[in-house]
């Protein structure tokens, strides 16, 4: 017996909603457009990124997203702004009131910053490591060059007498164009800070929630973001911290276990040790 056109639709229309539901049914690799965003002003959003199975070694991480086009970096530092003893981040947005903030570079025991460190285009005192390639630069000196850049120094020049931006901090290069991983596996585990450029031209900030290798986020950025173009690590451990201003917040999401965003953003479940160098972001 034929089967009538009714029979033949309905038939159809079971095998389609069937690939439907194994299409939302399956596992999908996080991607950086996967991650929800929450707009806080304008140029800046912010997430909780948990990677998932696809970088089961990386805890989740808060995250920042922001628009050089519309917001401004502007770096700090304590020594330069004639203060006796570096403060926290929390004192640091009090004495600045940026919309968001994050720990920079790496310094010794005394405070000295461990690099090129620049801001309003004058040099800090710290000079060039020699094998941390990173670099960031914000807020152009000359025309035509993009607001902000993670600069990877074994390729890219930076000429520290004519700099090309007025604010610049060294770190170590994490992730080159290329999808190079540019640490070793060391095994060491600590909180991290992460700063990435991507091909749209926005700078990623993450803060790990827990401790990780600075392999094994590199290894996901790598795989899973394929919009991050190059990445760099700035200061770890006790030193890794961001803060995202209070009054920016409008909606509060949570966290699968129903931790506030605002509160991890504020600061507000991790304690905070003096810092003598920050990178603040403000609205243009």
């Amino acid at each position: 017996m034929m089967p009538t056109a009714l029979s033949t639709v309905g038939r159809y229309g079971l095998r389609i909603c069937g690939v439907v539901l194994a299409l939302l049914l399956s596992p999908h690799v996080s991607r950086a457009e996967s991650i929800l965003w929450e707009p806080l002003a304008n140029g800046l959003a912010v997430s909780v990124w948990l990677p998932g199975k696809s970088c089961p070694a990386v805890p989740s991480l808060l995250a920042i997203d922001i628009d050089p086009d519309r917001t401004k970096f502007t770096v700090h530092h304590y020594a330069q702004e004639r203060l006796s003893h570096p403060p926290t981040i929390e004192e640091w947005h009090k004495r600045s009131s940026h919309a968001a903030l994050f720990n920079a570079g790496l310094f010794r025991e005394n405070f000295a910053y461990l690099g090129l460190l620049y801001k309003d285009g004058q040099s800090l005192g710290g000079r060039r490591h020699a094998t941390w390639q990173g670099l960031f630069v914000a807020e152009p000196a000359v025309a035509g060059l993009k607001n902000a850049r993670v600069l990877d120094l074994t390729v890219e020049g930076f000429d520290e007498r004519r700099p090309s931006y007025r604010e610049a901090a060294q770190a170590l290069m994490l992730l080159d164009h290329r999808r190079n991983i540019r640490v070793r596996q060391t095994g060491k585990r600590a909180y991290q800070t992460i700063v990435a450029e991507t091909d749209q031209g926005h700078i990623l900030i993450f803060k790990s929630r827990d401790l990780m290798t600075l392999y094994d986020i590199a290894q996901c950025l790598r795989d899973v973001m394929p919009s991050v173009r190059q990445a760099m690590a700035m200061d770890g451990g006790s030193s890794s911290d961001v803060l995202v201003s209070e009054s920016l917040w409008r909606n509060d999401r949570h966290t699968e276990d129903y931790l506030s965003w605002k509160t991890l953003f504020g600061g507000g479940s991790v304690a905070h040790i003096p810092l003598p160098t920050v990178i603040g972001v403000s609205p243009r």
